[in-house]
């Protein structure tokens, strides 16, 4: 069985409403638990319905070092019976269908005032409730239009709309941040990443070609 240790219980709460948002986003969504070499932190991954992933990192350890398991079944656990030692449920890693981006590679291209991405995120998600697609979702030609293009580091970044509406709908971004307070922008040659203050937006930046037979 699965064995989720966090000692620190500001920590469980923290992975608590990380997984709580991702279930409400997705009522099936799947949790990937990755433990860190040295074993004190875990890398938590959740798919959304908007293509993209979000993570963030907390303070504990994982056995075995990088399992999937369903997101209702882990908040049960961090609501019901929360504890240093947790079961997270059985492993369900045949449900995780998305790629992990790599940990090295990545390249900070700039920073973009958290303020302003709240606005951009804000009016997004006001035209989206008057464009509701057939299945109850935006569509995708709403989701994919590009709200920011960044430079830096010899990358030219563009931001689609669906990665502001993951990280609005995460609780990624505040209410009211200060003006100093800023969403970095990373990138790879194929992965874009944003990164507040309680977790991180990730995405391919181009689509995979599918295989020729």
């Amino acid at each position: 069985m699965p064995e989720l240790r966090m000692p620190d219980r500001v920590e469980r709460d923290d992975l608590g409403a990380f997984v709580a948002r991702a279930v409400r986003l997705d009522s099936q969504t799947s949790i990937r638990l990755r433990g860190r070499a040295g074993g004190e932190r875990v890398d938590v991954w959740a798919s959304t319905p908007f293509d993209a992933l979000c993570t963030r990192s907390v303070a504990g350890a994982v056995e075995p070092a990088d399992v999937t398991v369903s997101g209702n079944e882990l908040l049960a656990t961090l609501t019901v019976a929360g504890g240093p030692s947790m079961d997270p449920g059985p492993p369900r890693d045949l449900l995780w269908r998305s790629e992990l981006p790599p940990a090295a590679g990545w390249r900070r291209v700039d920073d973009l005032p958290a303020k302003l991405v709240g606005e951009v995120a804000d009016q997004g998600i006001g035209v989206a409730k008057e464009n509701v697609g057939p299945k109850g979702t935006p569509p995708a030609s709403l989701l994919d239009q590009e709200v920011f293009t960044v430079s830096g580091a010899g990358l030219e970044v563009k931001v689609p709309l669906r990665c502001l509406f993951v990280l609005s709908g995460m609780g990624f971004l505040v209410s009211e941040p200060l003006e100093s307070e800023i969403v970095r922008v990373s990138a790879t040659d194929s992965w874009l990443r944003l990164d507040s203050r309680f977790g991180a937006v990730v995405r391919r930046r181009h689509a995979l070609l599918p295989l020729l037979m």
